[in-house]
């Protein structure tokens, strides 16, 4: 048997003396987080010891990146701000990633790395372990702001304004730096008692929704592109009222999936990279880009030409126009959708005019010829293998999808149903499904709501993130983690063989996954494609992590634009 985990090793019993580090964990604390993530590390060691003393609960990854992941993965299935406490330099740096998907997708974290001690900042020639020549530098690129917190006292006031600004949207992580020594020396500040940080108004300018109103009142075939903004703004009611007044056509990008109901007489579903949907939208008088850039993925790869107007609404000022000329409105979509709603008193319904058809033809139309497409490119296999996903997993649980081909396919046909989608397409790096579910599980458990929770990974991003079965284990994390092997980067596979007739250094040594889980003491089982369904029932079933490992080669749909 072995033997549990220990949170806290305790040698000898010692008279406490209140540092930096109680000051960091009391203002988390008093701003309302309840848990953190990250590593230990030398200069971070008053962090973690402060933690000793707080109500905060720590969850250890094995990877800082990954680390990153689940705060981000928490943060998403909670609504809640994710925490991410790393150590200096290497540490720091090997966050960075996680980072930038969290900072792609809007989601609120604040970071504290830990900094070598104030005398050393700016003399290379210290030479000091970790010493970085402007670590928060490094962090510039994929966070909303960088601080250096250069004394105590001024902690509390420091990490309030941070959160203030993570969760100001455009939401996304915030950068602090405490130095070892401000960590580590006595204060005589008094304790955190109460600390408050309200997200900054981001209404719409006035003359813009007037002159946005304008346009819809007088749109004959309006239509809608619901991005992540929409679910972040949590503007899923002001965008169903203001669809079924307009009865326009929606469709939800990846990141928007879930913001929109799937069965909806309305609802293009999430096929946005479909040309037949594309083709709906370039139809459009007048079309509606609600927290989305329209950016690769959303425009089908940049092959959409709108020949009508477009509003663009988002909250990050560097998206509007970025890359179509439009009515850019900066506002938080669920500010300037409910505004809009309000403001569309009378539906300008009865001026629908799609060459004759209803809106909701058109809808259904469009969809049928979706599934035709489909029906004529031999994909029984893929289609069916996500249909048994789908039906296996419940309605209302989170799913969590590394950048794998059953993640493309999810982008586009997945309902997400009282669920929630989350994705790491915001900047598409390896490893996020299961560090993010692991994040989100332990997250809905503390929230005292239904924590199962699935990860799907291919068997080339689930290798950067193998070790986080340890983090599971320790912390028994209720995570199935689906692994679809396919023996190497499945999307890339394709990606060379369509553009150069083959595939270079995209096969894969791979470990035998079962026996590797089940040495980190994870249940684990491998089945057949036909048999996921079952196994992950089972799986949903079980307590703690388990994981599913499925041998199948998958295809995705051919490209959209070339197969007319």
């Amino acid at each position: 048997m072995t033997a549990p985990v220990s949170e806290t090793s305790v040698v000898e019993p010692a008279e406490v003396q209140r540092n930096g580090g109680d000051l960091v964990v009391e203002t988390l604390a008093a701003l309302g987080a309840k848990t953190v993530f990250g590593i230990p590390g030398q200069h971070a060691l008053g962090l973690f010891d402060a933690l000793s003393r707080s109500p905060l609960h720590f969850i250890s990854s094995r990877v800082e990146n990954n680390s990153a992941f689940s705060a981000d993965g928490y943060s998403r299935a909670t609504g809640e701000v994710g925490v991410l406490f790393l150590s200096t330099g290497p540490g720091a740096l090997t966050a960075l990633a996680g980072l930038q998907e969290a900072y792609a997708t809007g989601v609120p974290m604040i970071v504290v790395a830990s900094q070598i001690p104030l005398e050393g900042l700016g003399a290379r020639r210290k030479g000091m372990l970790h010493q970085l020549d402007d670590q928060k530098a490094s962090a510039a690129n994929v966070t909303k702001s960088q601080r250096l917190i250069q004394h105590a006292s001024g902690i509390p006031s420091a990490i309030q304004d941070a959160w203030t600004e993570a969760v100001s949207s455009p939401q996304g992580p915030v950068w602090l730096e405490v130095p070892q020594n401000v960590l580590l020396d006595p204060i005589f500040v008094p304790a955190v008692e109460d600390a408050l940080a309200e997200p900054f108004d981001n209404p719409p300018r006035v003359e813009l929704v007037r002159e946005a109103v304008k346009w819809l009142s007088a749109a004959k075939r309006p239509a809608i592109v619901a991005g992540g903004g929409v679910r972040r703004g949590r503007a899923h009611a002001p965008l169903l009222s203001l669809a079924e007044k307009l009865n326009a056509p929606v469709v939800c990008t990846p990141g928007g999936n879930g913001a929109f109901p799937w069965n909806h007489e309305l609802s293009l579903q999430s096929w946005v990279e479909d040309r037949y949907v594309t083709e709906v939208l370039e139809d459009a008088d007048v079309l509606v880009v609600i927290g989305s850039s329209l950016g690769e993925v959303s425009s089908n790869y940049f092959t959409m030409e709108p020949r009508g107007r477009i509003i663009q609404i988002d909250a990050e000022p560097r998206v509007l126009e970025s890359n179509r000329p439009a009515l850019g409105i900066r506002a938080d979509a669920g500010q300037a959708l409910r505004m809009l709603d309000a403001a569309l008193t009378e539906p300008p319904a009865e001026n629908a005019d799609w060459h004759g058809a209803t809106p909701q033809a058109v809808v259904a139309d469009t969809l049928a010829k979706v599934q035709a497409r489909l029906d004529g490119q031999d994909l029984g296999l893929e289609r069916k293998f996500m249909a048994d996903i789908r039906a296996a997993v419940p309605a209302d649980m989170q799913t969590f999808w590394d950048m794998t081909i059953s993640a493309y396919w999810g982008w586009s046909c997945w309902d997400a149903k009282d669920g929630e989608f989350h994705s790491a397409q915001g900047a598409g790096g390896l490893g996020y499904g299961f560090p993010a579910a692991i994040g989100g599980a332990l997250g809905l458990q503390s929230q005292g709501k239904p924590s199962r929770v699935l990860a799907v990974a291919g068997d080339g991003s689930s290798m950067y993130s193998i070790s986080e079965l340890a983090t599971a284990k320790q912390h028994n994390a209720p995570v199935t983690w689906l692994i679809v092997d396919d023996g190497g980067y499945g999307i890339l596979r394709e990606y060379m063989i369509d553009t150069f007739g083959k595939a270079t250094h995209t096969e894969l040594a791979r470990p035998d996954f079962v026996k590797l889980a089940e040495a980190f003491g994870v249940p684990a089982q491998r089945v057949k494609a036909e048999d996921v369904g079952e196994a992950l029932q089972a799986g949903f079933a079980a307590d703690g992590p388990n994981v599913v490992v499925v041998d199948v080669l998958l295809k995705m749909f051919g490209p959209t634009h070339l197969d007319l």
